[in-house]
């Protein structure tokens, strides 16, 4: 932890300024403080990754590897600040500079690592590691492109280039000497030697060489420093000459440097053609091969007991299926580099990887095409092959009772690979992610495998790090909690629970309303400045805040939103409490109908936000861009969390708990983590509403619903379906027809109509419990009180502890 005052820290800055940036304090502009600030703070980390490091290999420790095609890390330049006890004096310098703190820190584009939740879970268990001293690494890809930088244009999406490296990024560190080959296509040979062991050549195979950027994982004020480590696709060397008389390996040339330069050129390339689903395997494989190659060049070069024990010093946890095909690489790796037999790499295999599942969405449960891996990568298959008929040989002689489910559990069927069974079929472990969650995947999704695995399957409920969303984002609230239960809950999240003997104390209520409505007039200046639009800082903040999706029902939202303005165009008098929906999200590119849900909100928002007979009863944002910054001005304003995703679809959910644990009350849908929030905060301090999973999933298995009978009998639904078909909210008559006819063609399949009517009742208990601000404030401090639970260093305990068998470094 730094023992600098702020003297000695101005000091320093000036010295980067003058030697880096070559200008002084007086005519440095923003961002030359923001480049010289990193550089005290780099300065400060390096010592302690050094030292991390080296203790590492002195104490031969039991490390994990996270691998994840996500880490969605957002700006750095705060987080690395507090954890080395420097933003307070930071923050302090730049104001009595006369700058804004916050000026000077969005010099740092967002890391474009990531999208949703995966990634931002991603990099709360990094932080949780590093702050918990636990060793535990990041590996991932150094896109160059984060997945889009969003503009809205007339109501609809456009996609523009997210360059988030186009400025120089200050925390990594280029390690060329790491750099390691990972191969695709040629051709392999199989040779039988002397003892009748075989042995695997490879002839003619494109070699994209891997290279490593690190980024330090700073823990909170303990000198402890993990790494992510981030992986860059370059050409070979030998690339940069050819034969200038040889046309087919110009060719060849070009479209392999082409190539190589996709692999880490962009996060999750369009895969609806055959193009973009085999860059999207190479960009899986590539980083697999290139992280197992380097953990098994580690071990080999620091660690003192044979390779045979390498399941015992190290663990993998593979985040989705994405790095699903690190099961047959390490085999490959054990068996053709090192000597194993098949035996021996897959009892090693077996014991290092495990595997958490995020989703029931049968569509999200990766399969890739044999040809495309047969083509792509050759020996892999060979190895996937292999594996798939040991496994199957083993259900058909040893579970004679499961025989006749050998299809539902084949690694390969119907022509396809699928990544979530071979992953199962790999790992010691595999766990779901809440316990709802753990529960479908056991008796519903994969059943059959849990019957096979029953010791295999666990749950650890996601977790986010508090220190970010409550210590960093909400300074206001946590020197509120700090003043009224001292700092201990900074180290021990469950600490905030003694938040509840201070649930009736009028004094501290006033200052949690007071810290409310100072947020909420931060965030109102920043959707004045976004969108040109007042809002009330009176109305209840009402935020949906998520990856825009048909499941997590931004459309229901925004039909009560459409539903709360043909009331009041009834009657202008309804005497309502104020409103302000906020919405940020991003559709995937070649999502159409997330597309369409996007522009239905900014027509509604077009048409509510300007209409006299409104005023300021209603008012509907829409802020683009949706990125981790945003979401740390957002989350801190918030009054009500909406987690309305159709029950047995929403893993976890980490948004519930960000919010949550900044005093929002939740109104959702019992699904994912909302169950368990509820199980902690109790009925009156949470709304919930709508089908329950087991309904849901009868309904899909036993049919008994129709859309179009709740049409024709609720006046209600038909009038918002009504006016989408006949173009109240858009500039034709025809804008919103899909929409009405999706859901009654294909009978509402996310059950926004079915639970339209439970929702509109949680709205309306909201409305009153929030006249009676004494009694939702008591609602809010109960809410962050028992959000400790749901911090990610409880998750990375159970973790480590349960999955990972690694001890912190205390």
């Amino acid at each position: 932890m730094s023992t600098h005052t702020k003297e000695s820290f101005q000091k320093l800055v000036e010295e980067k300024l003058q030697r880096n940036r070559r200008k002084t304090m007086d005519n440095a502009s923003d961002q030359d403080l923001y480049y010289a600030i990193a550089a005290v703070v780099t300065d400060e980390i390096t010592p302690n990754w050094l030292a991390t490091d080296q203790a590492l290999k002195d104490n031969q420790t039991r490390q994990v590897y996270y691998l994840s095609m996500e880490f969605l890390i957002g700006r750095l330049i705060e987080s690395n600040l507090q954890n080395c006890g420097m933003l307070t004096i930071c923050n302090e310098l730049l104001e009595d500079l006369g700058r804004s703190p916050d000026d000077v820190y969005k010099h740092e584009h967002d890391a474009g690592l990531g999208n949703g939740g995966l990634g931002r879970l991603a990099a709360c268990f990094l932080d949780s590691m590093a702050s918990l001293k636990y060793p535990g690494h990041g590996s991932g890809i150094r896109y160059r492109y984060g997945l889009f930088e969003q503009r809205i244009i007339h109501g609809n999406q456009v996609e523009l280039p997210d360059y988030w490296l186009k400025e120089e990024y200050p925390w990594e560190i280029r390690k060329s000497d790491d750099a390691l080959n990972v191969q695709f296509g040629g051709h392999v040979h199989m040779h039988k030697k002397q003892d009748d062991t075989l042995e695997f050549s490879y002839e003619g195979a494109d070699v994209v060489v891997a290279v490593p950027y690190d980024v330090p994982v700073v823990g909170y004020q303990n000198n402890t420093v993990n790494s992510l480590r981030l992986w860059s696709a370059e050409l070979p060397p030998q690339h940069e000459s050819y034969e200038p008389n040889a046309e087919n390996k110009y060719y060849h040339h070009l479209d392999h440097m082409r190539s190589v330069e996709q692999i880490s050129g962009f996060l999750y390339p369009d895969d609806s053609n055959y193009e973009g689903k085999e860059l999207r395997l190479k960009q899986q494989y590539f980083l697999v091969s290139a992280t197992i190659q380097n953990i098994v060049r580690k071990y080999k070069r620091y660690m003192e007991t044979p390779l045979s024990d390498f399941h015992k010093k190290v663990a993998i946890q593979i985040n989705d299926t994405h790095p699903s095909l690190a099961v047959p690489e390490l085999m490959r790796i054990l068996m053709d580099q090192e000597g194993f037999s098949w035996d021996e790499a897959w009892e090693i295999t077996r014991n290092t990887i495990a595997y958490t599942n995020h989703t029931t969405l049968s569509e999200a449960l990766e399969k890739w095409p044999t040809d495309m891996i047969k083509s792509l990568l050759p020996r892999i298959y060979m190895i996937i092959d292999e594996i798939n008929e040991r496994f199957c040989k083993g259900i058909w002689f040893d579970h004679p009772e499961l025989r006749e489910t050998i299809p539902e559990l084949a690694v390969i069927a119907e022509d396809q690979v699928h990544m979530a069974r071979l992953a199962i079929v790999g790992s010691f472990s595999v766990n779901g992610v809440a316990k709802l969650h753990t529960e479908i995947l056991k008796k519903q999704e994969m059943k059959n495998f849990y019957s096979l695995y029953p010791s295999k399957f666990n749950n650890k409920t996601n977790g986010i790090t508090h220190r970010r969303w409550l210590l960093q984002v909400n300074p206001r609230l946590s020197s509120v909690i700090t003043d009224a239960i001292g700092p201990q809950w900074i180290s021990q999240p469950n600490k905030l629970i003694g938040l509840m003997r201070y649930s009736n104390d009028l004094p501290f209520l006033d200052k949690i309303e007071e810290v409310k409505r100072a947020n909420k007039q931060d965030l109102a200046k920043v959707i004045k400045d976004r969108t040109g639009v007042i809002v009330n800082e009176d109305s209840i903040f009402d935020v949906q805040i998520k990856r825009l999706h048909e499941y997590k029902r931004q459309l229901l939202n925004i039909f009560h939103v459409i539903y709360l303005y043909n009331e009041i165009k009834e009657n202008p008098s309804l005497d309502i409490v104020p409103r302000t929906f906020i919405f940020a999200a991003k559709a995937a590119p070649g999502y159409y109908m997330a597309k369409e849900v996007i522009k239905l909100i900014h027509h509604v928002a077009s048409v509510v936000n300007y209409d006299k007979d409104i005023g300021d009863k209603i008012k509907v944002i829409f802020l683009e861009n949706y990125n981790v910054s945003l979401a740390e001005k957002i989350i801190p304003a918030a009054e009500i969390s909406e987690q309305i995703s159709t029950a047995s679809k929403e893993a976890s959910g980490t948004g519930n708990m960000k919010m949550m644990m900044n005093g929002a009350l939740t109104v959702g849908t019992l699904d994912g983590a909302n169950i368990e929030i509820k199980d902690l905060v109790g009925n009156d301090n949470i709304f919930i509403f709508g089908l329950t999973s087991d309904e849901v999933l009868d309904y899909y298995k036993y049919g008994g619903y129709n859309a179009n009978d709740l049409y024709r009998t609720d006046d209600r639904i038909r009038l918002v379906l009504d006016q989408l078909k006949h173009g109240r909210f858009g500039s034709q008559e025809i804008e919103f027809k899909d929409i009405y006819y999706h859901i009654l063609t294909n009978n509402d399949p996310y059950f926004v109509l079915k639970d339209f009517d439970p929702y509109i009742e949680s709205h309306e208990l909201i409305e009153r419990s929030y006249r009676y601000q004494r009694q939702w404030s008591r609602m809010s401090v109960t809410n962050i009180a028992y959000s400790g639970k749901f911090s990610s260093d409880r998750t990375i305990h159970e973790y480590a502890s349960e999955i990972w068998k690694i001890q912190s470094q205390q």
